[in-house]
């Protein structure tokens, strides 16, 4: 599932930045509740894009508990950072989006009340 995630700008270089932090500690594997929820988050998100991406939506944009900033993921990072959290406990380490145009992101919650809003439509006709 690697091939869904963007490829670390310092991959092979002996001269990355990140090396002064030192080795990660390994990653604790997800409960099985966890995990479960994260295959639900990756079906939601493969719906939202579907039917946000065609009208001009880029991805979505999430408040971070840990900083308490807004982080804007485009569509292929958010489904690679959930395939690395099922597949190896934790998101691989990325770079920010640089500059987004918020306009182009929306939240979790409004991707949630349109494709509800989409869904509410179909059923009534």
């Amino acid at each position: 599932m690697l091939e869904d995630v963007p490829r670390d700008p310092f991959a092979d270089d002996p001269d990355d930045p990140a090396s002064e932090l030192g080795e990660l500690d390994d990653p604790v594997p997800l409960t099985a509740a966890e995990r479960d929820e994260a295959i639900t988050d990756l079906a939601d998100v493969e719906v939202f894009r579907s039917l946000l991406e065609p009208q001009g939506v880029l991805g979505l944009v999430l408040d971070c508990p840990e900083c308490g900033e807004q982080h804007y993921f485009d569509w292929a990072l958010l489904r690679g950072n959930l395939r690395q959290m099922i597949d190896n406990g934790r998101p691989q380490m990325h770079e920010p989006a640089f500059h987004p145009d918020p306009s182009d992101y929306v939240s979790w919650e409004y991707a949630r009340g349109y494709v509800d809003g989409v869904i509410d439509t179909e059923e009534r006709n």
